[in-house]
């Protein structure tokens, strides 16, 4: 049975449990979204932006505190919690920014006269079923559009992260949102199926595992109900004989290691070419061995724990697997001697398919270096996964980089960066890294009845003929 508990990942403390809603608790929760959205689907956009502006205000304000809370819940060191939350204002502030505009009525050229706008309304309560990694963001990637939408949200969160869940909705209730517009549910995952199938939930938004997204699928197209859908990633990070290698490996370490590696679209894959290989590798190793890992609590701590007990366990099993069939770890390869949930970041090379290591997601500080001879073995390896969320490209001659970024099947590509995320940047991806996106425009327009408004031509009045 789901459990809403706060384990503190760094000390394996029991900290405070939360009990699962009933069944009561979710029909009140599902009946005050579907309410509230009467109301809220003819709300003035100025409303809309009052709300938006006044959340993001009170993240700002509060951003310690919560900050603080995800670092007791998921164990993210403390400078990168107090990061998330001022992404997280910015999003909020970027919708009642942008929002507007996007909302506006579009004007069709009607071939036989009269004329036809397409105007974009809100759906009805959506469901948001969403992950531990960055408690904060993906929410407000889901709620901040839906809510200019006009839409209404029902959360359900991870069940390790009930504080932040709680400290969310709180922030909705005080920035003065209409009863219902914004509900979180501690429910369970069956409690949840019931949701989707719910005919007041008119869409659901999931990130999370590829499992998971596929279950919501098939409840939610039993249904009729539309999904957003963002899932699993292994990212590849390209480095061309064109990279400035010391930058490179730079964004490798930001890219693998910061929040302890546990991001869809965190660099997994290192493709390197031969020309440039031994230098990358021996200046990311160098990087990767003074990382600091500790206390999460403290400001200098780039690297803490992982979330859980579970998630090093399922880890350290692929890297078992993968030094079990000849991989070559260079750099760490096993758990730290720690109470709490705790793994060595770690590099490894000489991975081949026949390692779990080289197909599968790893969710966690470890980081795969691939040799290969060209551009076009790259690319090649690149495009070699089921997943398709992003890649990165390390290539100074950007005519070269622009080439490549058409040739990958993914849905994000960055140059000379790691991968990263921005309000107004669309996320997403391809194949069974998921379906839709979120942030920019594009989330404004996952979840929104396009209506069309026609106004016929007027015609002469007919008159009776006369004999």
């Amino acid at each position: 049975m789901t459990v809403y508990a706060i384990t503190d990942p760094a000390t394996g403390e029991s900290v405070q449990e939360y009990p699962v809603a009933t069944g009561d608790e979710i029909e009140a929760a599902m009946d005050s979204a579907a309410t509230a959205f009467e109301n809220w689907r003819f709300s003035a956009v100025a409303d809309r932006v009052s709300l938006l502006r006044r959340v993001a205000e009170l993240y700002a304000e509060r951003r310690d505190a919560l900050a603080a809370a995800i670092t007791r819940e998921m164990g993210k060191p403390i400078s990168q919690a107090r990061l998330e939350v001022d992404l997280v204002a910015s999003i909020y502030n970027y919708y009642a920014d942008k929002g507007p505009g996007f909302l506006q009525d579009e004007a069709l050229d009607i071939a036989g006269g009269g004329s036809a706008v397409v105007r974009k309304e809100g759906l009805g309560p959506i469901l948001g079923i969403m992950p531990w990694n960055y408690p904060y963001y993906q929410v407000a990637r889901f709620a901040a559009p839906n809510i200019m939408n006009g839409n209404t949200i029902v959360l359900k969160h991870a069940p390790q992260c009930p504080e932040s869940a709680l400290a969310m909705e709180q922030i909705f209730r005080d920035a003065g949102a209409l009863h219902g517009t914004y509900v979180n549910v501690f429910a369970t995952n069956e409690q949840a199926a019931m949701m989707i199938a719910d005919p007041r939930v008119q869409g659901v938004s999931l990130t999370g595992s590829e499992r998971a997204g596929a279950a919501v699928a098939e409840i939610a197209g039993r249904n009729l109900k539309k999904v957003v859908l963002e899932l699993g990633g292994s990212d590849a990070f390209l480095v061309l004989e064109s990279a400035d290698v010391r930058h490179a490996a730079e964004q490798a370490v930001l890219g693998r290691f910061g929040n302890a590696g546990q991001a869809c679209n965190a660099a997994k894959r290192f493709i390197v070419v031969e020309a440039v290989y031994e230098e990358f590798l021996a200046q990311f190793t160098a990087a990767v061995s003074a990382i600091s890992v500790g206390d999460p609590g403290l400001p200098e701590t780039f690297m803490g724990p992982m979330s859980s007990v579970a998630a090093v366990d399922g880890l350290a099993e692929q890297v078992e697997d993968a030094i079990s069939k000849g991989a070559t770890v260079v750099v760490g390869g096993a758990r730290l001697d720690l109470p709490g949930a705790w793994f060595q970041p770690t590099i490894l090379t000489g991975v081949t398919p026949a390692m779990r290591a080289y197909s599968e997601e790893l969710f966690g500080p470890v980081a795969v270096v691939h040799r290969v001879a060209s551009e076009d073995e790259a690319v090649e390896m690149a495009n070699a996964s089921a997943y398709g969320l992003g890649a990165a490209i390390q290539s100074t001659d950007l005519i070269r980089a622009e080439r490549i970024a058409d040739r990958l099947h993914v849905g994000m590509v960055t140059v000379n960066a790691a991968s990263g995320t921005s309000a107004e940047l669309p996320f997403g991806g391809v194949k069974r890294s998921g379906i839709g996106r979120e942030l920019g425009k594009y989330g404004m327009e996952e979840f929104v009845n396009t209506k069309l408004i026609r106004v016929a031509p007027s015609r002469p009045a007919m008159t009776p003929s006369v004999r």
